[in-house]
C-alpha cells in the first residue's frame, strides 16, 4: 500500500531543514505560504502562478506592511514555487510594493545601554551582554556551541549566520569572567568534557 503524498508544508519544512535555513525563516516562510493559501481559498499553489502571487503581495502592500516584510513573504513564495513544487515563474512579478521608509538607526549610549541590562532578569543577562558586546542576532546566540567560543583569540566563531555564511566576531573582554564561571557551572551538571574545546 502506497504512502499518502506529504503535505505541502511538511515538504517545506523538510527542504528548508535540508538546506539548513535558520529556524525563524522556516517559521516565517511557512506562515506566508500558509496565508497566500488560505487568501486563495485553500487552492494548492500548484495550480496558482504569476497573477495569485500579484494579487497577494498587492494585497500585502493595501494593508501597509512593511517593505521587509512583504519581501518576505514575496522569497517565501519564490521558495514554494522554484525549490518546493519545481515551477519556474516570469522573471518580472509585477505587484504594489511596500516603500521603506527612510529613517536614521536609533543608537543607544553606553550609560542607556547598561540600564538595559541592568533591567533584565539575572538568568538573561549574560545573554544581553553576549548580543549586545558581539552584535550576534538572537538566534545566532541561541544557537552558540562551547566550541566557537575561543577566549585566547577573544572571539566568537558564528557558524551558519545571515546567508547562510560563517563569520568571526569579537568576545567582549568584559563578558569572559561571567561566561567562564556560566560554563563551569553547566560543566558540573552535564560532567567535565563540557569544555575540552575551550582555549585559553
Amino acid at each position: 500500500m502506497e504512502k499518502p503524498p506529504k503535505k505541502l508544508l511538511v515538504q517545506v519544512r523538510e527542504l528548508i531543514r535540508r538546506k539548513h535555513y535558520s529556524i525563524g525563516a522556516e517559521q516565517a516562510y511557512a506562515l506566508w505560504i500558509k496565508r497566500y493559501i488560505l487568501f486563495h481559498n485553500k487552492r494548492h499553489p500548484i495550480d496558482m502562478g504569476k497573477p495569485e502571487i500579484e494579487t497577494f503581495l498587492t494585497h500585502l502592500a493595501v494593508l501597509k506592511v512593511s517593505a521587509s516584510t512583504q519581501n518576505q513573504a514575496f522569497n517565501a513564495l519564490l521558495f514554494l514555487y522554484h525549490q518546493v513544487l519545481n515551477k519556474d515563474l516570469p522573471d518580472t512579478i509585477n505587484a504594489s510594493r511596500a516603500k521603506k521608509p527612510k529613517r536614521l538607526p536609533t543608537v543607544i549610549t553606553k550609560e542607556e545601554a547598561r540600564k538595559v541590562i541592568s533591567a533584565v532578569m539575572a538568568t538573561d543577562q549574560l545573554m544581553t551582554k553576549i548580543l549586545y558586546g558581539s552584535g550576534l542576532r538572537l538566534m545566532e546566540c541561541l544557537m552558540l556551541r562551547v566550541k566557537y567560543i575561543d577566549f585566547e583569540m577573544n572571539q566568537i566563531v558564528v557558524r551558519d549566520g545571515r546567508g547562510m555564511k560563517d563569520r568571526v566576531t569579537l568576545l567582549p573582554e568584559s563578558v569572559k569572567p561571567s561566561l567562564r564561571e556560566h560554563l563551569e557551572n553547566t560543566s558540573n551538571r552535564v560532567g567535565p568534557s563540557y569544555l575540552s574545546n575551550i582555549s585559553g
